[in-house]
């Protein structure tokens, strides 16, 4: 679940997205100060926009909104006000982690694409990645799934040339680290790192 206001950028609307959707078969009912966003086909819940937020909650920032439990039960309170039964439910644990290249192999469909096995310490994770220097043995650093990247791209389940891919193994300028080299290529982490710890910038 990601989570954005920006008041100058587009008004008193806090953007709640669950799960990315097809917009063609996106669809929208209101109650009202909040919108339900929907898969038509399925019925399943991709998100809520929350209108006159600043009404129900002292909303800051600028781009993504930090969650926390606190910001969890808000959001769940402004739901039930306006009619609302579903409850929404986040995921605390860290999206950007330590990883461990377990395995690289060549993409059967791309050259310059290879299919990663990546440990994340509490899974294997495969990531297909198109880094020239993405080896076996590495220590790297992976966006997981739910992710939101300095330049506001969130991380996707993806399917890459047929193969599917669970996060990303990062780059230095992706991950906007100071002096990062202009160069294409991942960053390798030291040993000194451990797998599946949370990576900070």
């Amino acid at each position: 679940m990601n989570v954005f206001y920006n008041q100058e950028g587009i008004g008193d609307v806090l953007l709640i997205s669950l799960k990315p959707i097809n917009s063609e078969s996106r669809a929208f009912e209101k109650k009202g100060d909040v919108a339900r966003i929907f898969d038509e086909a399925t019925g399943e819940t991709v998100g809520y926009n929350i209108f006159n937020a600043s009404d129900y909650y002292a909303f800051t920032g600028n781009g993504t909104v930090e969650l926390n439990e606190e910001l969890v039960s808000v959001i769940n309170d402004i739901l039930q006000k306006n009619g609302w039964n579903e409850k929404i439910e986040a995921d605390f644990s860290p999206k950007f982690v330590v990883g461990y290249v377990k395995e690289k192999q060549k993409h059967p469909n791309a050259d310059k694409l290879s299919v990663c096995q990546v440990d994340v310490g509490t899974e294997v994770l495969q990531i297909v990645c198109g880094a020239p220097n993405v080896e076996a043995g590495q220590k790297v650093v992976v966006a997981k799934v739910g992710a939101v990247m300095p330049s506001g791209l969130v991380i996707q389940e993806a399917e890459l040339r047929g193969v599917p891919s669970y996060g990303m193994i990062c780059s230095a300028r992706e991950l906007d680290l100071p002096n990062a080299p202009q160069e294409k290529g991942i960053l390798v982490l030291s040993d000194e790192y451990e797998v599946g710890q949370p990576f900070t910038r």
